[in-house]
């Protein structure tokens, strides 16, 4: 997803974001949570209603809730949403996109979308989600993406096909309802086993898409990089760089 390569179109778009429709525990118990800066940094000063959109199993949720916000969650995948309300019961859950989600016009003071803006058309995303927002509110987008500035990353990366890589001088698109973009860079690390960063490769949407011989062919390839090239033992505690984008607009 680096700035500047291919752009996806609807259909394509859609096509990879299909494969995270089913595997939610997997995902609730592999993927990265967000660092609390990250939050701090995005909500507003008094807001009070926020809703997560393609939130998932309610990773970037967790944090909402813990400011204090009253929260709500849309994600199209049932199954996602299923994790969401284990973990984070009480949230207002419906099914829905970023396009169309389903909410009332002026609801919220934030709308957060974490690890999901690139699987939405960000034109027709931002008229919806501004629909939904309050006057002044805020929009937040989010990425956590491997810090690739780190050799050994960089190399796992190329591995994994970890596509969310993003340039230093990426931009998301936003539309013209929304002003005054600025962003905001956490580094961080996540304490990981070597069995974690497998099952980690797996939720990737380019494992999930691939046929068996090319998940053999990257499962082989993290077992040779991770314990015999980097001679990591199977239990061992890695800390394996993060930084989280996060980016905010204020509604127009």
């Amino acid at each position: 997803m680096a700035r500047g390569g291919p752009k996806l179109d609807h259909g394509r778009r859609r096509e990879l974001g299909q494969s995270f429709q089913d595997g939610g525990e997997h995902y609730q118990r592999v993927r990265p949570g967000y660092p609390a800066e990250s939050a701090d940094w995005l909500v507003p000063a008094g807001a009070v209603d926020a809703v997560d959109v393609g939130a998932g199993t309610g990773k970037f949720t967790a944090l909402l809730l813990e400011r204090g916000l009253s929260v709500s969650a849309v994600d199209p995948s049932a199954d996602m949403l299923e994790q969401l309300q284990i973990h984070c019961p009480g949230v207002a859950a419906t099914q829905g996109t970023a396009e169309a989600t389903g909410l009332a016009d002026a609801s919220f003071d934030l709308v957060s979308v974490a690890q999901a803006w690139h699987w939405c058309d960000p034109l027709a995303a931002s008229t919806e989600l501004s629909r939904i927002l309050r006057a002044r509110g805020t929009l937040g987008l989010i990425w956590n993406q491997l810090d690739t500035s780190v050799p050994w990353v960089h190399r796992l990366s190329r591995i994994m096909h970890a596509g969310d890589v993003y340039k230093p001088d990426f931009r998301p698109v936003v539309g013209p309802e929304f002003e005054g973009l600025e962003s905001h860079v956490t580094r961080w690390e996540d304490v990981v086993t070597t069995a974690d960063i497998i099952e980690l490769a797996k939720s990737r949407s380019y494992f999930l898409r691939a046929g068996e011989a090319t998940r053999g062919k990257v499962l082989a390839n993290l077992d040779w990089y991770l314990h015999h090239h980097l001679g990591h033992a199977g239990e061992e505690d890695l800390g394996l760089p993060y930084l989280t984008l996060t980016w905010r607009a204020v509604k127009a």
